[in-house]
């Protein structure tokens, strides 16, 4: 008999569902059923001695266990065969001991940091899904997201007014943005399309295909460089939208996966890691982690409705070296200064 010493925990993160609806507290309570009575029966057929199990459903930090939906409690299944599979490696075939564990890998050079000092708040649109922004001419440049819902707008910093919008037709899902010359390059999530406007108008002066989802977008002054939720980052030619060169980006050792947001900031590619406070500082040259950003309590807890999603959104002036952030239907944009922790 294989005995497992208490607490005994599953943890069930959920980095699937890039959009999921404010309210889940339901269907968590559903997946929280489902993985306690999976739990012991598994735990009941391999004959493993250990106390009730402790099932946690909530988000992980940058460790992306399992990935269940939240569309429908009758999806919960499909973290079952993941979470069953798991438990019998741990029991071992037909509950035999587990083999010896493998000699441990020699430790990951530690990384980098850093936390926020808040220099100053501003108002921000609580009803703006915030895909990208950028600050640019005095004024920030932010899409939206959600399909119907979906924005390119120009907004004025200290009122949080829209002085210009545009609106993306409702089969599209708006996401990541970047200025290159005197253009705006606008991404989709999962169309494998972008749509691109003129700065000063917003007028409409082409569009632009892409493989894959959409995710972030910014650029190095000559190429776009695009995010699509995995530990990819793809550097594209803005005339002709090939690929020209593909980092991958690595945290200990493993793949750090659903960068979002991107912006370019003093040489290196800045990331909102999505579900996260994480912001990862990256290296454009190799994908390598320069450092991490935590944002944890940015927002206060009086600030937050049932609908405050995730951090989400970052611009740099390079004029007055200042670092703005917010979130999606964040009620406020805050200019920080990042230093380490």
């Amino acid at each position: 008999m294989v005995k497992i010493q208490p607490p005994f925990h599953i943890r069930i993160a959920d980095p699937t569902d890039r959009h999921p609806p404010p309210k889940t507290r339901g269907l968590r309570r559903c997946l929280h059923r489902s993985a306690v009575t999976l739990a012991r029966n598994v735990l009941r057929r391999f004959a493993i001695a250990a106390p009730a199990p402790m099932v946690h459903v909530w988000h992980v930090p940058l460790r992306l266990i399992f990935a269940p939906s939240h569309r429908a409690c009758s999806r919960a299944g499909r973290i079952l065969p993941a979470l069953l599979a798991g438990l019998v490696l741990l029991a071992g075939c037909g509950g035999q001991p587990p083999a010896p564990p493998k000699p441990a890998a020699p430790a990951a050079p530690a990384v980098p940091a850093y936390t926020y000092q808040i220099v100053h708040t501003w108002p921000h649109d609580r009803g703006a899904f915030t895909q990208g922004l950028i600050y640019l001419d005095g004024n920030f440049l932010e899409t939206t997201g959600l399909n119907g819902s979906s924005s390119l707008r120009r907004v004025e910093p200290q009122t949080g007014r829209v002085l210009q919008k545009v609106g993306l037709p409702a089969e599209f899902f708006g996401e990541g943005m970047t200025v290159l010359a005197d253009k705006i390059f606008q991404l989709t999530w999962q169309n494998q399309k972008g749509f691109i406007y003129r700065l000063d108008t917003f007028a409409p002066v082409g569009e632009f295909a892409y493989t894959g989802e959409g995710w972030g977008l910014t650029t190095d002054g000559q190429a776009l460089i695009l995010s699509d939720g995995t530990e990819r980052i793809r550097f594209l030619d803005p005339a002709t939208f090939q690929v020209t060169r593909t980092i991958s980006v690595m945290y200990q050792g493993q793949f750090l996966q659903m960068l979002n947001e991107l912006e370019w900031i003093k040489g290196e590619i800045w990331a909102n890691v999505w579900q996260t406070n994480f912001v990862a500082r990256i290296s454009p040259a190799d994908g390598k982690i320069l450092g991490l950003i935590d944002f944890t309590g940015l927002l206060a807890p009086g600030d937050r409705t049932a609908d405050t999603d995730v951090l989400n959104g970052i611009a740099y002036d390079a004029t007055g070296d200042r670092i703005f952030v917010t979130g999606k239907n964040w009620p406020k944009l805050f200019e920080v200064r990042v230093v380490p922790r």
